[in-house]
């Protein structure tokens, strides 16, 4: 049986993907840590702001994402500039 690459992406495409990072803990007061080599990974450093992003079914959440929010006011600027820019031209 062939070794698997460690360092190869969980998907067979080179989109981007999910995958498991780390497991961690929330306390009696609710607070998390994300480890160290998460956050050098994702650049996040002390004064950062993540949005904290959900997708509900069957009125559960049943997954949830962390996004830096200048990258989240990036991605809502690109879907929206477009639109905007039609709008005041009609």
């Amino acid at each position: 049986m062939a070794k698997k690459d460690e360092n190869k992406s969980c998907c067979a495409s080179e989109m981007s993907c999910c995958k498991v990072e780390s497991v961690i803990t929330v306390d009696d007061r609710g607070q998390t840590v994300l480890p160290k080599e998460i956050r050098e990974k994702a650049k996040i450093h002390a004064g950062d702001k993540l949005a904290v992003v959900s997708w509900e079914k069957d009125g559960e959440v049943f997954c949830m994402s962390l996004i830096k929010v200048e990258k989240l006011a990036e991605i809502v600027k690109g879907m929206l500039g477009p639109v905007m820019k039609d709008i005041m031209e009609k």
